[in-house]
């Protein structure tokens, strides 16, 4: 079985405005001295009103789960004794005019001295999903044939509608605002590892980002674990919907590691075909249509979706995955991707009502 973890971004906001509240240090104070939480699991982000979790190396869909379950449902009682709510949203719906405070933390300095104006606005959380990996030139390859399929979980995951106090009109502004940093979107394809690590040193050397971890493609190989990590999703609403997507992504490795194996001829879109098919993605989520990379042409996004099933279908039931993905999808349909449940939320009962969404789903169980 192939190894999988999950990395979850949320962020802190007040109950009655839905700004975001800089009560990081309280919450993880809190959290440490909780027996059921493990200090691996609460991370520290960039601003001081996020907190990060990880869950541990996983080889089955409910060990995440259990753990995401676990982690929400402590976070959620932290963040309401400090007087804030914790809210699994991919952008926060609305910020200060002022520049955010940082995390107390030398590389957090650095990144707002290299970006200032980026940094200053970096109030986004994503999803980040570890897939094991044999070494580091199988990763390679795997990375270069899951390219293709990327804006597809991209359009699964959208649960960021809402910027600076209105629609953006993207169901992922999140996915939209990374790509301002300098190196951004799918990560081009690569001749081998040692490409790879050219590329990668190259640009590290050029002075235009601080280091490897601003690689900010949308996937790339993990510095720290023998994975590959899609950086692509955003964080859900729901704990189910985070493990869906790591199915979804598991399988997708594991198929592009079978096909190099097998020596299977790769699919390489044209880079700005791809670049622009990851930005639809971003703005119509499931909603419109999304471009399958093999013709160039626009089809019905659940017609993709069911090529993409297709394609990882017997990844799917090697890890034993395919009736949790089965369920998880259709759940996925009945109630919306995150950024349409948002929208509705906002729509029925404001932003009282989007609040309430956001911490009635944080602790939701399955």
């Amino acid at each position: 079985m192939t190894t999988l973890g999950l990395e979850e971004e949320y962020l802190l906001l007040e109950p009655q405005s839905g700004l975001p509240a800089d009560r990081a240090s309280e919450v993880q104070g809190l959290l440490e001295a909780t027996p059921e939480i493990s200090r691996e699991e609460i991370q520290r982000e960039l601003l001081s009103c996020q907190i990060e979790t990880a869950t541990p190396v996983c080889d089955t869909l409910t060990q995440a789960e259990e753990s995401l379950l676990n982690f929400r449902r402590k976070f959620a009682d932290a963040a309401g004794r400090t007087g804030c709510i914790g809210a699994a949203t991919g952008t926060a719906p609305w910020i200060r005019q002022a520049y955010p405070e940082l995390t107390d933390k030398q590389r957090y300095e650095d990144l707002r001295a290299s970006a200032p104006g980026i940094v200053g606005d970096q109030f986004v959380n994503g999803l980040h999903v570890h897939v094991g990996i044999p070494d580091q030139e199988r990763g390679v390859q795997a990375l270069n044939r899951i390219r293709p399929w990327i804006p597809l979980l991209t359009a699964l995951s959208v649960n960021s509608p809402y910027w600076l106090g209105r629609d953006s009109g993207f169901g992922s502004w999140r996915v939209v605002h990374y790509r301002r940093w300098a190196v951004q979107g799918v990560a081009p394809y690569f001749a081998d590892a040692a490409d790879y690590e050219r590329r990668i040193t190259r640009l590290g050397a050029s002075g235009a980002i601080l280091d490897r971890g601003v690689l900010t493609w949308v996937a790339r190989l993990s510095d720290h674990y023998p994975t590959l990590e899609l950086r692509a999703c955003d964080v859900q609403l729901e704990a189910q919907d985070s493990v869906l997507l790591g199915a979804l992504t598991r399988a997708l490795v594991v198929t592009a590691l079978n096909d190099a194996e097998a020596d299977a001829t790769p699919l390489i879109p044209d880079p700005e075909l791809l670049d622009a098919a990851l930005w639809q993605a971003a703005r119509d989520g499931l909603g419109q249509h999304l471009v399958d990379l093999a013709t160039a042409e626009p089809v019905p996004a659940h017609q993709h979706l069911t090529a993409f099933l297709e394609h990882v279908g017997a990844a799917l039931e090697a890890e034993g995955d395919g009736e949790w993905v089965r369920a998880g999808l259709e759940t996925l349909s009945t109630r919306g991707t995150g950024a349409q449940r948002q929208r509705k939320a906002m729509h029925d009962g404001g932003m009282p009502a989007l609040l309430s969404l956001y911490g009635n789903t944080l602790t939701a169980e399955p």
